[in-house]
């Protein structure tokens, strides 16, 4: 099986530093929801891992979240692809549950739901929290510099930037992981 987890803020919308907090707010980032589509289309399963902290500081709603969940579901279908789950922690940072990245509870629970490993399995984010999941989980972490991730690669040390590949934006990403599966399955 072939399957990728996207982190949501800053990677597939834009973000904010006073969250996303309803759909009138959420603006995806150009080229995004295609590039979802098309790795669903070169028969990878896509999935989405965020941390969602503003329902921990009452910010906005479960029902405000997967209205905005509900919309980005729509607009990936529309372009032909499908996001088959998200996970996601509500909890406010100062009561971190081992699911807040960047503990991996979170890909660790798809994992375990699939029945799949995570050796490999790209984990697309752009914010040191994102990298350490995946590094926590046994994935493979990938930095997009949109969102946080100009900054989280600048941050990085030589050690990881040599092992986390870093990409201008997702569309990059999805490019880059289509054409290395295609050379794997030719291979």
């Amino acid at each position: 099986m072939k399957w990728v987890i996207l982190d949501r803020d800053g990677v597939i919308n834009h973000d904010s530093p006073n969250h996303i907090k309803s759909v009138a707010e959420w603006h995806a980032l150009p080229g995004s929801v295609e590039a979802i589509a098309r790795l669903c289309q070169a028969g990878f399963r896509v999935f989405v891992a965020t941390n969602q902290a503003g329902i921990g500081r009452g910010l906005f709603t479960h029902d405000a979240l997967l209205a905005m969940f509900d919309y980005l579901q729509r607009r990936v279908t529309e372009m032909g692809g499908r996001i088959e789950g998200i996970e996601f922690a509500p909890e406010h940072p100062d009561q971190a549950t081992v699911m807040r990245k960047p503990n991996p509870g979170m890909l660790k629970d798809l994992a375990r739901r699939l029945g799949q490993p995570l050796d490999g399995v790209w984990f697309i984010g752009d914010s040191s929290g994102d990298v350490h999941a995946a590094l926590n989980a046994g994935a493979q972490p990938v930095l997009v510099r949109t969102g946080n991730g100009a900054a989280t690669e600048a941050a990085l040390s030589d050690a990881l930037k040599a092992r986390v590949p870093c990409f201008d934006d997702l569309a990059a990403a999805a490019r880059a992981l289509i054409s290395r599966s295609i050379v794997r399955a030719t291979a």
